[in-house]
């Protein structure tokens, strides 16, 4: 069976548009500079959703024994919690995840990030005042960083 080479490259909104070319772009070089056959599967969403399209297509090709390897450019493009969970079922399907960029971020910044990912995901559900205040602890997050 001739499986595939999948680069899954993803933003968590439609503003990042251009990351996502840029990421697409690295992606694709990195991977033709190997010589593998791929596809790129792009997912527009926060990585704490795990209900994006391209994400339940990975899983689905995945499962049915389509997928040789998954390259992606940073390990939270693919899902910022469970990542685990994706690597083993991953391994129950022999298929390997090629992580580009594996810079090892230090507790403090994958912390600050998660702080950022739980609290804009809430934020965005939050009306008026509350939003407001949520915003403005993530600017402040983002400066004290």
């Amino acid at each position: 069976v001739n499986r595939k080479i999948i680069g899954y490259c993803r933003v968590s909104s439609n503003k990042q548009k251009d990351d996502l070319k840029r990421q697409v772009e690295n992606v694709k070089t990195y991977m033709i500079a190997k010589g593998y056959q791929f596809e790129i599967i792009t997912d527009i969403g926060s990585s704490i959703n795990y209900n994006k399209k391209g994400l339940n297509q990975l899983i689905d090709m995945i499962t049915n024994s389509e997928v040789e390897k998954i390259v992606i450019l940073y390990k939270d493009r693919l899902v910022r919690f469970g990542f685990e969970l994706i690597e083993n079922l991953c391994n129950k399907y022999d298929t390997t995840i090629e992580i580009i960029d594996n810079t090892e971020k230090t507790e403090e910044q994958e912390l600050v990030e998660d702080m950022i990912q739980i609290i804009s995901v809430f934020s965005a559900r939050l009306q008026g005042n509350r939003a407001n205040k949520a915003k403005k602890m993530i600017k402040e997050l983002i400066e004290n960083d």
